[in-house]
């Protein structure tokens, strides 16, 4: 119906939307109607992920807590550092949106004015957290775990900064020769 409207009755609209980004590999494959391809593609906006522009989480934190404080006429709760270093830690395989429904789950739930990193959940908004750590790259995934470990002291820290399961903790230390103190093994 949308490709027919645009095609054939020339709206004075502008159409945004988001797409996967093989869009191109699916019109090869016939999986996406080309016609519609190109009449929405005429500017293609590129919008990295949050995990690659980390200076973002803090201000879009920020702006989240500071609605719902307006939202719900409370005070403002304010992310504590170990908060803001388990936010920049976690890949956010979910991007704006789970980053967004952490904070406010997590602002929803607080007891107090200021979030620490425990009071965080990122299981809460992460549908498969196995996965999470597979989506970057494996030097960073390393450097990630690794600093992960030794901000939280323990393994079972590590997992829950990184928003993923101890099991698939385990696992990526195993792929990364990770040793049970944190340090690589040779």
């Amino acid at each position: 119906m949308l490709l027919h409207i645009l095609e054939n009755e020339h709206p004075n609209v502008r159409v945004i939307c988001t797409a996967d980004p093989e869009l191109r590999r699916m019109v090869s494959e016939k999986t996406f109607r080309p016609n519609l391809f190109y009449i929405l593609r005429p500017v293609d906006i590129t919008v990295p992920p949050l995990r690659e522009v980390t200076e973002d989480i803090v201000p879009l934190s920020d702006y989240f807590l500071t609605h719902f404080a307006h939202s719900k006429e409370q005070h403002r709760r304010k992310l504590d550092a170990s908060a803001i270093k388990a936010l920049k830690l976690h890949p956010w395989p979910g991007n704006v949106r789970e980053l967004k429904d952490t904070v406010l789950y997590t602002a929803f739930h607080s007891k107090t004015d200021v979030i620490s990193a425990a009071d965080l959940n990122f299981s809460q908004t992460e549908p498969d957290a196995d996965d999470s750590l597979a989506l970057r790259k494996p030097q960073k995934d390393k450097e990630k775990i690794i600093e992960a470990y030794r901000h939280s002291g323990s393994w079972t820290g590590a997992a829950k900064l990184l928003g993923i399961s101890e099991r698939a903790l385990i696992e990526q230390r195993k792929k990364h020769r990770i040793g049970k103190k944190g340090e690589p093994e040779v």
